[in-house]
């Protein structure tokens, strides 16, 4: 196929299902149409022609606004390429679009004012996860077959469950946050995909030290691509299905990795069922206030590119009222937050160095109905610890920095995917993304699709 004939079946498969899933804000069909016109059958890049979707949050694209699903970004088009979107350029990415986010990637769901739901490809009733929740509907849907997504508290790995997909969060300064952020606590950059062997390929892309970052972490021994095609060994795993927070788990995602342990167990790993010292009191506190800075400085950024103060009326009042958190939160106290939330970190990286691997649930729910996470109820701290309730498993590897991926091993009952988490050590993605290649040819997913693809 030409890369053009790639290009038109993707934007032909986004006209025709995007106005009911809602996966894209913005499509930049006519660039990508002569960018593919661009690709000739001799072009030697990795990717030549392949049609890919980045997330409309804190990824600039040269040409394509940046909302980050606000209003208070109102028309900015940056003229430049994050360093992530650099690569995927470079690799003969194209280019089609950009995909719906919660405003400022607050949320689990992805229902922001501005653009509207984005629904879940399996049941458009039901939330695709968030904050990259258009990423992951657009590829569950088949409008692309990889798309850009983003970290930090969960946001790939939550829509990776929700939608039956492939999602990795890569170690902390794996991927470069250039050219605007030097490094950061919480977030990273990463893919959805269908399969184990595409997300190692994209971070063998993604990968690497950008001149000027602050941090990075230390180069693998092998291709991640390598890595995910050899056996893992045998492995000592850890299990849980008791969250860090004290909320109730739904029977199907505890008895997802009952299953998945039993799999493993079938496959030559040692289980061990224990329960990490990760139930710290005022966890969701601390967090919460380092977050809220994170919101506070993305606002200030829409402030500085729009050229306007952010006011009530250009934010969503969940995004208001953690802006107003960051503000009330001085310099010291910010600090005394991270430097506590570093030490929790340090305790459970201590326990778990005696594993492998961590196997615990994605999510403590089911993908909730559209609506069921509201960011502009009236109480709108609600919403965010409704969130927590839904997602309570993710955001430990976030504060920890160590590797972590959602495979979707499992179907539920409800006809909905039904996905297990495994966090690895350190800078561990390589024997993580070769024990996921394991479990993925053991119990093999990548066919599974939703009714409308």
């Amino acid at each position: 196929m030409s890369s053009r004939e790639l290009v038109e079946a993707s934007l032909e498969r986004i006209e025709t299902l995007n106005p009911r899933v809602n996966a894209f804000t913005t499509l930049d069909s006519e660039r990508a149409l002569a960018t593919a016109d661009g690709i000739g059958a001799g072009d030697e890049r990795p990717f030549a022609g392949v049609p890919i979707a980045i997330k409309d949050l804190a990824a600039p694209v040269a040409g394509i606004p940046l909302s980050m699903g606000s209003d208070q970004f109102g028309d900015f088009t940056p003229d430049y390429d994050a360093y992530v979107v650099r690569r995927i350029k470079d690799a003969g990415f194209v280019i089609v679009g950009v995909t719906n986010s919660p405003e400022m990637g607050i949320l689990p769901v992805t229902e922001p004012r501005r653009w509207g739901p984005c629904r879940n490809p399996w049941d458009d009733e039901r939330t695709p996860g968030g904050s990259s929740g258009g990423a992951a509907a657009a590829v569950a849907s088949g409008m692309v077959p990889v798309a850009h997504a983003s970290d930090g508290g969960g946001s790939i790995r939550i829509p990776a469950a929700c939608c039956g997909l492939v999602g990795l969060k890569a170690s902390r300064g794996r991927i470069s946050r250039g050219p605007d952020l030097g490094d950061h606590f919480l977030a990273t950059d990463g893919v959805l995909t269908r399969t184990v062997a595409d997300t190692a390929q994209m971070l063998d892309l993604l990968a690497g030290y950008e001149p000027g970052d602050a941090n990075w972490a230390p180069p693998p021994a092998e291709p991640f691509a390598a890595a995910a095609e050899r056996e893992p060994g045998r492995l000592r795993i850890a299990c849980t299905s008791q969250p860090p927070i004290e909320t109730d788990v739904d029977p199907a995602c505890a008895g997802a990795v009952t299953e998945a342990a039993e799999l493993l167990g079938s496959l030559g790993h040692e289980l061990e069922e224990t329960v990490p010292p990760w139930a710290a009191p005022h966890f969701l506190s601390l967090f919460t206030q380092v977050w809220s800075a994170g919101i506070g400085f993305g606002v200030a950024y829409g402030a500085m590119v729009s050229g306007r103060e952010p006011t009530a009326e250009d934010l969503e009042p969940l995004t208001w009222e953690l802006y107003q958190q960051g503000l009330g939160l001085n310099a010291i106290a910010y600090l005394a937050a991270v430097a506590q939330l570093q030490g929790y970190a340090r305790t459970l990286m201590a326990f778990l160095a005696d594993y492998d691997a961590l196997l615990i649930p994605s999510l403590a729910e089911r993908p909730v109905p559209i609506g069921t996470i509201d960011s502009q109820a009236p109480e709108p701290m609600t919403a965010f610890a409704r969130s927590a309730g839904f997602t309570p498993y993710t955001a430990v590897a976030n504060l920890t920095g160590q590797p972590a991926i959602s495979v979707p091993l499992f179907q539920g009952e409800d006809g909905l995917p039904l996905g297990v988490q495994l966090m690895g050590q350190p800078a561990g993605e390589g024997a993580l993304l070769s024990l996921a290649a394991q479990l993925e040819a053991a119990r093999p997913w990548a066919e599974r699709r939703p009714e409308l693809a």
